[in-house]
């Protein structure tokens, strides 16, 4: 018989959250890993809720889903950890209920081993809940806890109850650890220079597919202050475009799935290597579907051919990465994007027929020594060359290039208490920027 593994995305604890077509990508990758190499495995999926199989269905309210496989997740409201008491907001558990969870575990055929993931470093509340209730559940059996916050975190990690953390990209490591506690060799190995030696993440584990998340590559070659990419994929690594075409059309065709969306840090990148042949080759089979980058994309390789095979190929949500429009800023946390990249690229893409509200443009806000006028004029930039500000909290990430001076600006103890990492509080916030001046922030970026 198989030796079964069991894979388990947790829960979301937080004051707010929202599937931008959120999908935990490198978990379903180890499934896919594992299943080749024969191990029967199981998905527990903390963020997907089934509610209609609770008596309490119609008691309920219900969140709202678009078709497009975006939408809220269903929510209870938890007590605050003591940290964060004097926060005068709910917080919440997002996904399934607790009840469900246990309901799952206590269906599933034991397994040898537990695989599970974590994301950011300020939900890991959630991830110490989920250990916890998998020890009560499933007695005995080794948890493997990898992930972003695992990554960062590492020493705090270790009060998570897990019986072994894994850093960084964990399908190299996978056959070191099926052979420490299941004694077996691998057969099926990936070459980490290669990501088309990847097998396809094992989306058909769930039972609908509203959409599929695709990767064309790992890490960045930009090293941004604020951003923790080369942290968790040190090397940029790319696929191959035709190859990326084939997996849409595998899903598409294989299982219906009409919607997809980019997590790359780089998806645009040299566009002549990626997204050209990949925009074209997705137009030239017809693939009847619709993109969605909600990640942010580089601004500065937009040109006017780029930006009608985007709108061709169906490209609908798109966002790009722009933070600022402060000349010095934008040198001092990394270079990536100027004003003159804005312009330009706002202009190629409503010249090919995106409308100002189709154009989502990033600003971070709550910087270490930014002030609320220096967003307010960013705002006021992004609306004037004709797309729409998205404002993005900051959120401090440990071991970026940032870190210490906003350990320093904090007024919170960023450094020992990971859960004050949150953007929702703004963790760098001053009297220049303070929570008030932030909502009167929010409320200027409404398209007018």
């Amino acid at each position: 018989m198989k030796k079964n593994i069991l894979l388990v995305n947790p829960w979301i604890y937080d004051f707010a959250a929202y599937d931008l077509w959120l999908m935990p990508l490198g978990l379903l990758s180890l499934a896919a890993f594992l299943r080749k190499n024969g191990y029967g495995i199981h998905l527990i999926d903390c963020l997907r809720h089934s509610v209609q199989s609770s008596p309490l269905f119609h008691l309920q309210k219900q969140p709202r889903r678009f078709p497009a496989g975006h939408g809220q997740f269903f929510k209870e409201t938890l007590p605050k950890p003591a940290p964060l008491h004097g926060i005068p907001r709910r917080y919440n558990r997002y996904g399934m209920t607790e009840t469900e969870l246990r309901g799952e575990l206590q269906a599933v055929r034991k397994p040898e081993l537990i695989l599970l993931t974590s994301m950011m470093t300020y939900w890991y509340p959630a991830v110490f809940e989920t250990i916890r209730i998998l020890k009560e559940e499933i007695p005995g059996v080794p948890v493997i806890l990898g992930g972003n916050y695992v990554t960062l975190c590492t020493e705090h990690a270790q009060e998570a109850g897990a019986d072994r953390l894994v850093t960084g990209e964990a399908e190299t490591q996978l056959p070191e650890i099926l052979k420490d506690y299941l004694r077996n060799d691998t057969a099926f190995e990936v070459d980490s220079a290669n990501l088309d030696s990847y097998p396809y993440p094992a989306y058909d584990l769930y039972e609908r597919l509203e959409q599929i998340s695709i990767m064309t590559s790992r890490g960045c070659p930009f090293r941004c202050t604020y951003c923790a990419s080369y942290l968790i994929n040190p090397r940029y690594r790319r696929r191959d475009p035709i190859k990326v075409a084939d997996e849409i059309a595998y899903w598409h065709e294989g299982y219906g799935a009409c919607h997809f969306s980019f997590y790359d840090d780089a998806l645009l990148i040299d566009p002549e290597g990626m997204a050209i042949p990949l925009l074209e080759e997705i137009i030239r089979r017809g693939v009847n579907c619709q993109f969605h980058c909600p990640n942010g994309l580089h601004l500065r390789e937009v040109t006017p051919e780029l930006a009608r095979l985007m709108i061709r190929a169906g490209f609908r949500t798109i966002r790009f990465g722009f933070e600022t429009a402060d000349v010095q800023r934008q040198l001092n946390t990394g270079g990536k994007v100027t004003n003159e990249h804005l312009e330009h690229a706002v202009a190629y893409l409503r010249e090919a027929g995106y409308a100002p509200e189709d154009i989502g443009i990033y600003l971070l806000c709550g910087l270490p020594g930014q002030t609320a006028v220096e967003v307010q004029e960013a705002i006021k930039y992004v609306k004037h060359c004709g797309a729409r500000p998205v404002i993005a909290e900051y959120s401090p990430i440990p071991g970026t290039a940032l870190w210490d001076a906003s350990v320093i600006a904090s007024p919170y103890p960023i450094a020992e208490e990971p859960l004050y990492q949150n953007n929702s509080l703004l963790p760098c916030r001053s009297n220049l920027l303070s929570y008030e001046m932030y909502q009167d922030l929010k409320r200027e970026t409404r398209m007018s």
